[in-house]
């Protein structure tokens, strides 16, 4: 009789939800930071390879730096494989946000040792990229437009706001939203694996400094996708603490305007939604006294219950 109890007593608890731990959803994307930063440290720049869990199909969102967060990642374990394989092997695409250097520089400098692949983005981003960096006054033309000769290694890939569009040699699509980043257009690129999704921003202002309606345009967009839980979660910068005036922010988000803003977006998708709900905080700037500072105004100001999460530079995230 005791025999049989211990044989059904696991059985049982799991019926009745006692003594067991419920299993968290599997993850949907792998998330490996090459560069996490803003600002002066070039050698952690915004970038960040994403795959379909249990895929090694990467694209990279954004290309601050790479090389070095590559390495960084080897070392930790987390790819197997040489850093050489990984840039040229696992990155199948990179997706520039906007062409400012912190976001584009190791794009540049890896392309004589980099495969042949696309580089996805706005027809405005490609064209920075087309006129001021793959030119052979600047560097080498690598790509398959613009200044002659055409080295052919990059193929540039414009993609329409909106549109869903494929990603080459990967399981995921992407579609792209304009976002308003001070004097140029940035993008939001939303990513799709299976059923499940992934938000990435470029830099961004708040709707209301910039004078523009493009982040509500985009909450409108994605809401439905929160509401049925299919949207993983969204990776979105703040560049500044409270204290930057906001003369100064050129573009940029605080802890209270990140704040003000998923406000915004949880009147669209229930706020109750927003609890819980994975929010990782991207382009943070130096000095560290200043990074300090604002993940604690973020914290504290978190009355919406969002789950923060402050990457690090070579450490895999699973959403």
């Amino acid at each position: 009789m005791r025999s049989l109890y211990k044989k059904l007593l696991p059985a049982l608890l799991i019926a009745l939800n006692i003594g067991a731990t419920a299993q968290s959803p599997k993850s949907a994307f792998t998330i490996v930071p090459l560069g996490i930063k803003g600002g002066i440290d070039e050698s952690n720049l915004s970038a960040y390879m994403v795959a379909s869990a249990n895929s090694t199909n990467y694209i990279c969102l954004d290309a601050g730096t790479l090389n070095y967060g590559i390495e960084k990642a080897v070392k930790k374990g987390i790819f197997k494989v040489s850093s050489e394989q990984v840039l040229c092997q696992y990155i199948k695409g990179y997706f520039i946000s906007h062409a400012h250097l912190d976001h584009i520089s190791g794009l540049i400098i890896n392309s004589p040792d980099d495969s042949t692949k696309s580089i996805y983005g706005l027809a405005p981003t490609l064209e920075t990229i087309k006129t001021h960096y793959f030119t052979w006054a600047s560097w080498a033309n690598f790509t398959n437009d613009g200044e002659k000769p055409l080295l052919n290694k990059y193929s540039y890939k414009s993609l329409e706001p909106g549109k869903e569009v494929k990603i080459d040699n990967t399981e995921m699509t992407v579609k792209a939203f304009p976002l308003s980043h001070s004097n140029l257009t940035s993008t939001a690129f939303l990513i799709k694996s299976g059923d499940n999704y992934l938000l990435y921003l470029g830099d961004v202002g708040a709707d209301t400094i910039e004078k523009t309606q493009n982040l509500r345009n985009l909450w409108q967009a994605i809401a439905p996708l929160i509401k049925t839980k299919q949207l993983k979660g969204i990776m979105i910068e703040v560049s500044y603490p409270n204290s930057q005036p906001e003369k100064s922010l050129f573009g940029h988000l605080t802890p209270k305007l990140l704040m003000d803003e998923l406000t915004v977006l949880g009147g669209y998708a229930d706020m109750e939604n927003l609890k819980g709900f994975n929010i990782v905080v991207t382009h943070v700037k130096p000095p560290e006294e200043n990074i300090k500072k604002l993940k604690e105004e973020l914290k504290s100001e978190n009355s919406l219950g969002v789950n923060l999460i402050f990457p690090k530079q070579g450490k895999k995230l699973e959403l």
